[in-house]
């Protein structure tokens, strides 16, 4: 069995093992087809208009706006207007009059305009902050002809969104979730839905050298605006601290096959909650996003997040022996996910990839739901999961959401999977691990501390504590695992043959204080079980065509015949007689995966008794079994080069999605895998569940 080798960068001295990657991503900005007007109510379009109308609006001053007069019986009859700031403290305005006090003003106000600083004739004054339907209106154009919108944007200026689109910086530079992007960079497309935390859009100061502000802006501004007057009037708010940014729709096969089913057509529209803090009507109708007011917050980082950030960030940019292996931990639903994103894109911000082990089973990030997977990360992470699935370099298809039927197995798989990183390699990895930290799944943490050399411990927690005990190295040196018990310092040694597992390491705590921690989402597409339902769907969205066009249902789909005789079938996640595993793999996911012995057939199905460990490269949905001609159906979108080296279809416990089922258009009759006549009720008709490797307490010296 061939397995595929991480490529090998050798040769390169230290000192460029950070260098600034971020030019080696520049291309021509991706084009995008038209992409419809955003599911939002027209009656919540009118309700937000008729509201905007009612309130009260200050009309701001135009270049040649007369202020208060100069005359005393005039002036309790004026309003006193704001004034716009100037070079040291001062404020240039008009005068009702021509009188000579007033010139007099006039020519020192303009005197100090001109000690370098823009008044109201070049620049008008955008306060930093959220980008809401005021700002956005002044600091946005849409442009229908190539279905775009140019966006000028002040240093520290947040547009928070909910939808899909893609993003080009065309002058200065954004940050999206940790990633900056600059100016001649490729366009990365942003997915922002209602799943998840709202993606939030931050300009940043210019890294540029000194240049002409207007003068480098406006052929940019040209090139991507039509009409001389959006030109004019975006020009305006260009200066020395601004970014641009181009903001195009977006459709996806992911996309599409997503808006196929109706529960998910809303999927990147805004929540309830937040229907009366989105701003609706923007230059960005029609775009794919939906800017949210202030009221709602993007990511919250507290204190302690953004420490622990730096500290890993400034170690692995340090002089550290080695690679820095970063395992974060923590309890359910407190932002583990979320800050591994956060830190992949920042360390990218540095280096050219990132190595990531994924260990939880039930919220993965690049996979199916089931699966440990080492992967090497070269793209920002700028969505949630089902926006960025892709083939790991190297998979094993544990089947299940949890590891506590199987403990043995579980740890087993991830030693597999670490065996085939290159020991000498200098890229950070981080570990993503499970949020069961109490009892078997507290002392699995403890043997992968061991396991691995880490050099990093990430801690989250809330409300002050860590759920757990604190896992410090003075800790582990007591501490007993599943596996591992005191005073061993590894269980793997033949990792300490060229990668020496330190004594100790860093520990770092963080307190999570976003609204909702440790609490699952209550809100539509955001419990945990939904989560895997959309990764899954995404993953099957590779089966449609990447060229512009209609859905197709799975089932018009052709599948591939696949010979009993090829491959061996095996039911990982329970147990199953022989003569029924063909009906329990009927319809279902598998796993296609790569046993080491050759396949042996006595004329029919080869049937596994125990549960493999051994590389998985993909997912196929089982659509059929031939009995007479002794074929399976299966529909997969893995390549048929790789596909030839399968002999292994595994069984697990991730279900397809009931939409799959249910949701698809273009059956007639009798809707196919699906009955009604079935009983919970009637004794033995669950699955049975069998636990390995359980032990008590007792047993293994707690």
């Amino acid at each position: 069995m061939k397995v595929k080798k991480t490529t090998q960068v050798k040769g390169h001295a230290k000192s460029q093992k950070w260098k600034d990657v971020r030019g080696k991503r520049c291309r021509p900005p991706i084009s995008s087809s038209e992409l419809n007007t955003p599911l939002v109510m027209a009656g919540m379009i009118k309700e937000h208009q008729a509201t905007v109308k009612k309130k009260t609006t200050i009309k701001r001053l135009q270049n040649k706006a007369k202020s208060v007069s100069a005359t005393k019986k005039n002036t309790s009859q004026s309003e006193l207007k704001k004034s716009h700031s100037q070079a040291n403290g001062s404020s240039g305005f008009t005068m009702d009059n021509e009188s000579n006090d007033s010139q007099e003003w006039k020519e020192y106000s303009k005197s100090i305009q001109r000690n370098g600083v823009e008044t109201s004739a070049d620049t008008e004054d955008v306060l930093p902050g959220r980008m809401d339907g005021n700002n956005l209106h002044h600091c946005a154009e849409r442009v229908h002809q190539g279905n775009h919108a140019v966006v000028v944007m002040q240093k520290n200026q947040t547009l928070c969104f909910r939808g899909k689109c893609l993003l080009t910086c065309l002058y200065g530079r954004v940050e999206v979730m940790g990633f900056t992007i600059e100016e001649g960079q490729q366009s990365y497309p942003l997915f922002s839905p209602a799943s998840h935390c709202p993606l939030v859009i931050t300009a940043l100061e210019s890294s540029a050298s000194a240049r002409d502000d207007k003068a480098a802006a406006s052929p940019i501004l040209q090139k991507y605006l039509l009409s001389s007057a959006s030109h004019k009037k975006l020009l305006k708010k260009v200066t020395s601290h601004s970014s641009i940014i181009l903001l195009e729709p977006m459709e996806t096969p992911l996309t599409r096959f997503l808006s196929s089913f109706s529960e998910l057509s809303e999927l990147f529209s805004p929540m309830m909650s937040e229907l009366m803090s989105a701003v609706l009507d923007t230059p960005l109708n029609g775009l794919g996003v939906i800017p949210l007011s202030s009221s709602i917050e993007g990511l919250n980082m507290s204190k302690s997040y953004r420490d622990a950030l730096s500290t890993v960030v400034g170690a692995c940019r340090g002089d550290m022996d080695g690679c820095a292996v970063i395992l974060v931990c923590g309890t359910k639903n407190v932002g583990k996910s979320t800050f591994i994103r956060h830190l992949i894109n920042t360390l990218l911000n540095h280096t050219a990839y990132v190595d990531y082990l994924e260990a939880d089973l039930g919220q993965t990030e690049f996979t199916p739901a089931g699966c440990l997977s080492l992967s090497v990360v070269r793209e920002p992470l700028l969505g949630p999961p089902f926006s960025h699935q892709r083939t790991p370099d190297h998979m094993i298809y544990y089947g299940q959401t949890t590891s506590e039927s199987d403990l043995d197995r579980y740890l087993e798989s991830l030693k597999f999977l670490w065996r085939r990183r290159s020991q000498s390699r200098e890229t950070p990895i981080i570990i993503n691990t499970m949020g069961w930290v109490k009892g078997f799944g507290f002392q699995l943490l403890v043997d992968m501390i061991r396991i691995f050399p880490v050099s990093h411990v990430v801690q989250l927690g809330h409300g002050g504590v860590t759920q757990c005990p604190a896992l410090t190295p003075d800790f582990l040196r007591t501490a007993h695992g599943c596996q591992t018990h005191p005073p061993a310092q590894t269980a793997m040694d033949e990792f300490t043959e060229n990668h020496s597992p330190p004594r100790s390491y860093t520990h770092l705590i963080i307190q999570s204080e976003f609204q909702g921690v440790a609490r699952q989402g209550a809100a539509k597409h955001q419990r945990s079980n939904e989560h895997r339902e959309l990764s899954l769907l995404a993953y099957l969205s590779q089966l449609q065509s990447p060229e512009p066009g209609p859905v197709r249902p799975l089932h018009s789909l052709t599948p591939y015949q696949v010979p009993h005789t090829a491959v061996a079938l095996g039911v990982i996640h329970c147990e199953v007689v022989p003569n029924h595993m063909l009906y329990a793999a009927n319809a279902t996911l598998v796993g296609l995966c790569c046993l080491g012995e050759k396949i042996v057939s006595r004329g029919g199905p080869v049937l596994l008794s125990q549960a493999p460990i051994c590389p998985c490269v993909g997912f196929g949905v089982l659509r059929g079994v031939d009995m007479a001609r002794g074929l399976y159906f299966l529909l997969t979108p893995v390549d048929p080069s790789i596909l030839r080296k399968v002999n292994c279809l595994l069984l697990g416990a991730i279900t397809l999605p009931s939409c799959i089922l249910t949701a698809q258009a273009g059956y007639k009759g009798e809707m196919p895998y699906v009955t009604t006549d079935y009983s919970f009720d009637v004794t033995g008709a669950g699955k049975l569940r069998v636990f390995k490797g359980l032990m008590r307490p007792s047993q293994i010296g707690m």
